[in-house]
């Protein structure tokens, strides 16, 4: 049945990630409190782009756009497209540096295409609504925390994608620490081997185990449950400047890890150490304490 579309604009809010975590490769994700905001609006004819802040002098303006993309895939799913579209990026999430950009353009625009759907929420329900956003990213990691908030744990269950969710404990305060420099998801996958020693495997394992332990109860066990042996001693070439100070912060007893492919650094400090984390020394890298985001993507009221 082909949709109904609202008249009024859909306005979506879906905050940055962190994946992996260390070794929850593939897996594991983390919400955070810096956000982009997206407006989406069914048009009578063409396709028009607005782009602002992080991404805006590289970023597509036509169909190839990632939430165009997004939006167009999830109207297919409910079952036919509008005859134009408007749509008004406003971006704060770095884009290429393993804070979620594409996850969280994706999930604006699956979300917003939901909403611009009359009886949306129902023909394509939360768990499909992360299924798609699974398939147009290619990993569920991110687009998971994107969409629900908190910690989540994505994973493929006889190929069908879910995920859980977890609160964090509320101490946990982290660290991001943004380079200026930018890598590709793509070429950091390709750096990864296509086997790892059993032993290697065998030890993320209970790090990853332990590591849902320390983020929702035990903190004190963050340091030893953020070892990981699977991908980010494989990738540390593409990113010196980003290794060097991972292990300059765990010589220093600091749980940190790359976040996603990289190159930002995520240090999951907790409140009583937070302030002496973030000004850590560092040449090439900014450092901003990001609290947990709890919510998720959501829609949002428009501004008057």
């Amino acid at each position: 049945m082909a949709p109904s579309f609202r008249a009024a604009p859909a306005s979506v809010r879906v905050p940055a990630t962190s994946a992996n975590l260390g070794p929850g490769f593939d897996s594991f994700g983390l919400a955070l409190e810096l956000y982009d905001d997206v407006v989406v609006r069914v048009a009578e004819s063409g396709l028009a782009v607005d782009v602002a802040g992080e991404g805006a002098d590289e970023v597509r303006r036509d169909k190839r756009n990632l939430v165009v993309r997004a939006v167009q895939a999830t109207f297919d799913a409910l079952g036919g497209q509008p005859r134009g579209l408007e749509i008004v990026c406003a971006n704060r999430i770095p884009h290429g540096r393993g804070l979620g950009s594409s996850a969280a353009a994706i999930v604006a625009g699956v979300l917003a295409a939901r909403e611009l759907v009359l009886g949306g929420s129902e023909r394509l329900p939360d768990d499909a609504m992360l299924r798609l956003a699974a398939q147009l990213e290619g990993h569920p990691d991110n687009v998971a925390a994107c969409l629900l908030g908190g910690f989540t744990m994505a994973f493929d269950n006889v190929g069908v994608i879910d995920a859980v969710r977890l609160d964090v404990h509320k101490s946990i305060a982290p660290v991001v620490f943004i380079p200026a420099t930018v890598s590709s998801t793509a070429k950091a996958r390709r750096m990864l081997p296509a086997t790892v020693p059993h032993h290697d495997a065998a030890a993320n394992a209970a790090r990853a185990a332990l590591l849902v332990q320390a983020l929702t109860k035990r903190p004190d066990l963050l340091f030893v449950a953020t070892a990981d042996a699977l991908h980010q001693q494989y990738r540390a070439p593409a990113m010196p400047r980003s290794a060097a100070l991972v292990a300059k912060l765990r010589d220093a007893g600091v749980p940190a890890v790359i976040s996603g492919a990289g190159p930002t650094v995520l240090a999951l400090a907790t409140s009583a150490t937070a302030d002496d984390v973030a000004d850590v020394e560092t040449r090439w890298f900014t450092a901003s304490r990001l609290a947990v985001d709890t919510q998720g993507a959501r829609v949002t009221p428009l501004a008057r």
